[in-house]
């Protein structure tokens, strides 16, 4: 199994897919091992098929239950190439509403922390629409002050973008980048390098819950907000496609189901 592990991360890595990708496929390679005891290149379709269907019995989300079967197909058709191998299909993804807080909340939660590097780092991640893998990522030298813009590079789909910056930002971003050079990242941890995605979740998490509201909301909920908020403005969707890196425009008008002023509007018959 280690052996195989290594043979998927190379070729998986040279396939420029993102390191996420590849250990979310070696734990679903690491749970079939661990359920059939066996080589994984003996194991028949209907074990397979039986695998995702104990999956779904088990409750499992949507997503979850696709990235298993993108995970098998991935391993039979490009790793082993068994030509009599059909892809296996998988449960339609479930629609949910993304959690969006209101203009308001946004600034309740960055109201509850006294550190400088932790209200920045939220203030970007919604005033920028970055996810937590972005801004921990974001180094001194993509943020170009005067022309209040931000270069994301290689985020989802390793693909770079520009986004923007709030000017309202600068000030305090500049007192703790000041003195860095360009390759250094924006949110060092107190150790040096990079802040883990952790920390940045439990700084929202903390931030959240001093700030009383109830909404199960998490750090990507900043990113649902930026969207639905520059859509409220009256930003047309194209834009805030372009902003998000979002391949699929389907994806991005997910958010005018959230702030369509139209339903706003109508008053409840009771």
């Amino acid at each position: 199994m280690p052996n195989l592990l290594d043979i998927i991360t190379k070729e998986m890595t040279l396939g420029n897919y993102s390191g996420k990708t590849i250990k979310a496929y070696s734990a679903v390679y690491k749970d079939i091992y661990k359920k059939f005891k066996r080589p994984l290149r003996d194991i028949t379709e209907d074990e397979l098929k039986e695998y995702l269907y104990q999956r779904v019995k088990a409750g499992l989300a949507s997503q979850s239950i696709a990235l298993a079967a993108n995970a098998i197909n991935f391993l039979y058709t490009k790793l082993y190439k068994r030509q009599d191998f059909k892809k296996l299909s998988h449960p339609r993804k479930t629609h949910t509403l993304p959690t969006v807080l209101t203009k308001n909340e946004v600034e309740l939660i960055l109201e509850q922390t006294k550190n400088l590097k932790h209200r920045v780092m939220l203030g970007i991640a919604y005033g920028a629409g970055l996810r937590v893998s972005e801004v921990i990522n974001l180094r001194v030298r993509d943020i170009d002050i005067r022309e209040l813009t931000i270069i994301v590079r290689q985020g989802k789909g390793k693909k770079d973008r520009l986004t923007v910056l709030s000017p309202r930002l600068i000030i305090n971003l500049q007192q703790f980048i000041n003195g860095k050079n360009a390759g250094q990242y924006v949110f060092e941890s107190e150790r040096g390098g990079k802040l883990t995605a952790t920390t940045a979740q439990k700084v929202f998490q903390q931030c959240l819950k001093k700030s009383g509201i109830l909404k199960p909301a998490t750090f990507h909920s900043l990113r649902h907000s930026f969207a639905t908020h520059l859509l409220e403005n009256g930003v047309d969707v194209r834009y805030v496609q372009e902003l998000l890196g979002h391949s699929n425009i389907r994806t991005t008008q997910i958010y005018t189901h959230v702030t369509n002023p139209s339903l706003k509007n109508i008053k409840s018959p009771l």
